[in-house]
């Protein structure tokens, strides 16, 4: 039988942590502080926003949808956004802070009036952390959370869909579809019917995408897995550029020039301000 903790557990965010440079995946999902034992995380306005946007509307489909929409979406955005506030959200000002809090607002303000798939039946995969074997064989564990899966009760099949806090649209060569796909297929009952993204900040409506077959997204996926996990025995986690914008900030850390402004307890991770030296490129983080 495989272990699940000596496996190599793979997800759309460490894939893409990877792919961008292997250096910043091993400081950002491997590394730990000698002093904390914790992970680092780096807070940024953009990643703020992602979590509180993303914690309003994911709490929907735990609700009937007769209650959905009984309390504005504001209120407990409001809430949400004390937890993200000032410093330990990555905002070094008051007035960085007031725009991306009111881009927030400005896209549940949106749903509101422009509800669509929210008002429909959704399926919960049950657990924090949704995961499945992608290979037994070869010990890699692919998770992740899904951020809504639309129910239709007459076909008996779900629809993913991804919400979108970014202004700019998703790499079409993301193994995000394919990542979805798997964990739909695997980790609840019903047959994956559509998937749509859904960029609040731009659209009433969702845009549809095609999925990759069963056999494709596999394929994809497993071969970056398998990457992942070579680099992992060998510890070969060296950055191809001599330092780059994805591991620099890391690094900042380690040389003691970054703020550190709290913890997330449950995901046992320092987070850190980095003295940013340029504007940061308005850019959607992943969750």
């Amino acid at each position: 039988m495989p272990d699940k903790f000596s496996a190599t557990w793979i997800s759309h965010s460490s894939i893409s942590d990877y792919l961008a440079c292997p250096r910043a995946y091993y400081l950002k999902n491997i590394y730990k502080d000698p002093q904390t034992k914790h992970k680092l995380q780096i807070v940024t306005p953009a990643l703020s926003l992602g979590i509180a946007v993303h914690d309003v509307l994911e709490g929907l489909s735990t609700l009937p949808t007769s209650q959905r929409f009984k309390e504005s979406l504001l209120v407990r955005y409001e809430k949400v956004w004390a937890g993200v506030h000032g410093e330990s959200g990555g905002f070094t000002s008051e007035h960085l802070e007031k725009v991306y809090h009111d881009r927030g607002q400005k896209m549940l303000e949106r749903v509101m009036a422009h509800p669509g798939p929210l008002k429909q039946l959704a399926v919960k995969i049950k657990g924090d952390l949704p995961n499945y074997w992608l290979s037994e064989t070869e010990n890699i564990i692919l998770c992740g959370k899904l951020d809504w899966l639309q129910y239709d009760p007459e076909a008996r099949t779900v629809h993913i869909i991804d919400f979108k806090t970014s202004k700019k649209e998703e790499d079409p060569k993301s193994l995000q579809l394919p990542i979805y796909l798997l964990l739909a297929v695997n980790c609840q009952r019903y047959q994956v019917a559509a998937a749509s993204y859904w960029y609040l900040e731009l659209s009433d409506e969702l845009t549809p995408k095609t999925l990759p077959t069963l056999e494709e997204a596999k394929a994809r996926v497993l071969e970056v897995g398998r990457r992942i996990a070579t680099a992992r025995k060998l510890q070969a986690f060296k950055c191809p550029h001599g330092g780059c914008p994805h591991c620099e900030p890391f690094e900042k850390i380690l040389r003691g020039e970054a703020k550190k402004v709290g913890e997330n307890k449950a995901m046992r991770r320092d987070n850190y301000l980095i003295p940013w030296e340029r504007p940061q490129d308005d850019t959607e983080e992943i969750l």
